[in-house]
């Protein structure tokens, strides 16, 4: 009788601790993921509502004061990580995962990449030393309202080697510049590459032609991989514009025409590559 006593409680217990309601959380969890470069930059948080209160300001009437370290978010504050390192505001940040703090003002906020990420929410706990990196920056005022607190990485640039962290809430705006390299952790990528597949010249040869680095190698990369491959008429145009962009006028019209003739005999068409030649042609 003990024993079907004790198993009916227990029964009891178990189903009353999963028969809790599930309710919609005040200020629901939120990520936001970019790649900036070859960086990965993910950003988890929870997302407080304004609900009509003041939420930056001068004095205690404000729910995130000015002058005082808040946990940027709800609940355990908001964390960062990033798979590189990189640099914030041109201040060096190594790779890792860290607690975003800040010190909002009206001319200036500050923003800390704390390292201890169990301090949660418990801003008391904060300690110098475990600040990674504190830097300054300007918030702007927004002309729109945003109600959730809300993260984005934002302004990519062209070259995919700089962006922003931006944090907006209620009329606020505040970004943080980054940067990354990526230029070693590619050609490393190269050398390694390159001795398993040949085709990788060729993306080794655009990525310098891209960017402006030695148009000497791309083109020695560019001929290494079309000793086995001449009848690709679009990596042969590739090849008369690194010619061209190194000023040799003469051999990339060589190399075009060359291009033209094998796009022209192409039984599977020339995808565009006739155009492109006679208009590479013309301007050389």
């Amino acid at each position: 009788m003990k024993k079907v006593l004790l198993l009916t409680v227990l029964a009891t217990f178990y189903l009353g601790a999963n028969a809790q309601i599930t309710t919609p959380a005040s200020s629901p969890e939120g990520s936001t993921y970019s790649k900036v470069g070859l960086t990965d930059i993910t950003i988890d948080y929870a997302r407080p509502k304004a609900k009509g209160r003041k939420i930056f300001g001068e004095g205690d009437d404000f729910l995130v004061p000015f002058g005082k370290l808040w946990r940027t978010g709800a609940n355990s504050g908001s964390i960062i990580t990033i798979s590189t390192d990189i640099k914030v505001e041109g201040q060096d940040l190594p790779a890792g995962e860290y607690v975003l703090l800040t010190i909002p003002g009206k001319d200036n906020w500050t923003v800390i990449f704390y390292k201890d990420t169990s301090i949660g929410g418990n801003m008391s706990a904060h300690k110098e030393e475990d600040n990674q990196l504190k830097v300054t920056v300007k918030p702007t005022k927004l002309t729109e309202s945003v109600e959730n607190l809300t993260f984005n990485i934002s302004d990519i640039s062209e070259d995919n080697t700089k962006a922003a962290i931006q944090l907006t809430w209620e009329n606020t705006s505040v970004k943080v510049g980054i940067e990354v390299n990526f230029d070693e952790a590619v050609m490393a990528d190269i050398a390694a590459k390159t001795v398993v597949n040949d085709r990788n010249y060729v993306a080794a040869a655009n990525y310098y032609f891209n960017n402006d680095k030695d148009l000497a190698q791309a083109l020695k990369w560019m001929d290494m991989y079309l000793e086995n491959h001449p009848k690709e008429f679009w990596n042969v145009h590739t090849k008369a514009k690194i010619q061209a962009k190194m000023g040799d006028k003469k051999g990339a019209k060589e190399t075009a025409k060359q291009s033209l003739e094998l796009a022209k005999a192409s039984e599977r068409g020339d995808f565009g590559y006739i155009k492109r030649n006679e208009e590479l042609i013309k301007s050389l």
